[in-house]
C-alpha cells in the first residue's frame, strides 16, 4: 500500500558528530527497487519520495506548459510544476541523465511516466481517465481484469531519442508483470481542440484502429468530440498513419485499439484518445521494448 509521512533513519557522519535526515518517503514500491535499469548514463527509476515527485512535476510543467500549450493555474504558475491531485496516488516512473546535472550539479530529469493501477484508483478517486470517458461500463464488462493507466508522459526535447522511450517503455513492461496487470489504458493526445482540423487522424484511428465493441467507451458529454470526419475509402491510410503523434503510431504499432469518439481537454489544449491495450494481445515485434518480465506475461 502506499504509504505517507515515512522518515528514514537519520544519517550519521563520522567524525563531524552530525545527523542528517534522510529523505522523506511518500511511496512503499511493494516489492520493486527504485532503480529499475540503466542504458548508458541514463538510469530509470521509480519516484520513492516528494523531491523526486516535485522534479517529475518541473519536467511536465516544462514539456507541457512552457513548450507546449497546456494553461497553468495560477498555483501551478507560481510554483513552476504541473501539479495534479492525482500525483498523490500514482507511482511515477522516470528517467535521469546521470552525465548531465542541472542546476546545482542535480541530476536532470529528462522523461517521465505516471501509473495507476485498479487497487489504487479504487481507494482514491478512480482514474485520471475518467474526468474525459465514461469507464464504468467498462470495468463492468471486464471485472475479472487488473488496469494500469498510463499518463502525463513526457521526455525532455534533448531526450527525444529511443533510448529513452525504451527505458520508460521497459518500466512499464516490469511494473506491469509485477503487478499482474492485464490491460494499460491511458489518454493519448493530438494537439489542437478543434476535432474538423484533426479529421485525417481522427478519422484513421476511427476506420483502422477502433476498439472492439466490449471495449468501447464514450465520453463525457461536455468533451465529447467527433471522429468520423472522412469516409474510409477517401483518404491513404498509410499517409494517415505516417501523420500521427509518433506516440500515438507506436501505440498502433503495438496492437493497442482507441474508443471511436474523442474528448477535449481545453486546459492542455488536446484532442484526447482512449487508448486500450490488453497486454496479451502486444505485437510480438515490440514485446522486446517492454522487456523480459512481461515477455514472459504475455
Amino acid at each position: 500500500m502506499h504509504q505517507s509521512g515515512i522518515d528514514l533513519p537519520r544519517l550519521h557522519v563520522p567524525g563531524r558528530g552530525l545527523w542528517i535526515k534522510g529523505p522523506k518517503v511518500v511511496r512503499d514500491l511493494e516489492g520493486l527497487p527504485p532503480l529499475l535499469a540503466r542504458s548508458g548514463p541514463l538510469e530509470l527509476r521509480l519516484a520513492t519520495t516528494k523531491k523526486q515527485i516535485r522534479k517529475v512535476q518541473r519536467l511536465r510543467y516544462d514539456v507541457f506548459y512552457q513548450r507546449g500549450d497546456a494553461i497553468p493555474n495560477a498555483y501551478q504558475a507560481s510554483l513552476r510544476r504541473d501539479t495534479c491531485p492525482f500525483d498523490r496516488v500514482c507511482d511515477h516512473l522516470f528517467v535521469v541523465d546521470t552525465s548531465r546535472p542541472g542546476p546545482l550539479h542535480k541530476e536532470q530529469v529528462v522523461g517521465t511516466t505516471r501509473l495507476l493501477r485498479s487497487d489504487m484508483a479504487a481507494d482514491h478517486d478512480g482514474f485520471y481517465s475518467e474526468s474525459e470517458f465514461l469507464l464504468e461500463p467498462l470495468f463492468e464488462r471486464h471485472a475479472d481484469k487488473r488496469f494500469l493507466e498510463i499518463g502525463r508522459s513526457c521526455v525532455h526535447p534533448d531526450f527525444r531519442s529511443r533510448r529513452v522511450i525504451d527505458l520508460l517503455w521497459q518500466g512499464i513492461g516490469r511494473y506491469a508483470a509485477h503487478h499482474g496487470s492485464d490491460v494499460l489504458i491511458g489518454c493519448s493526445s493530438l494537439k489542437g481542440t478543434r476535432s474538423e482540423m484533426l479529421a485525417m487522424p481522427l478519422s484513421y484511428i476511427f476506420h483502422h484502429a477502433a476498439c472492439p465493441a466490449d471495449w468501447q467507451v464514450a465520453a463525457t458529454p461536455a468533451r465529447a468530440a467527433r471522429m468520423d470526419w472522412l469516409d474510409k475509402g477517401s483518404f491513404d491510410p498509410r499517409q494517415a498513419l505516417a501523420s500521427l503523434p509518433p506516440l500515438i503510431k507506436a501505440y498502433v504499432r503495438m496492437g493497442s485499439t482507441f474508443a471511436t469518439e474523442a474528448a477535449v481537454d481545453h486546459q492542455f489544449g488536446t484532442t484526447d484518445l482512449f487508448t486500450v491495450m490488453p497486454l496479451a494481445a502486444v505485437n510480438l515485434r515490440y514485446l522486446a521494448q517492454f522487456g523480459p518480465a512481461l515477455a514472459q506475461v504475455a
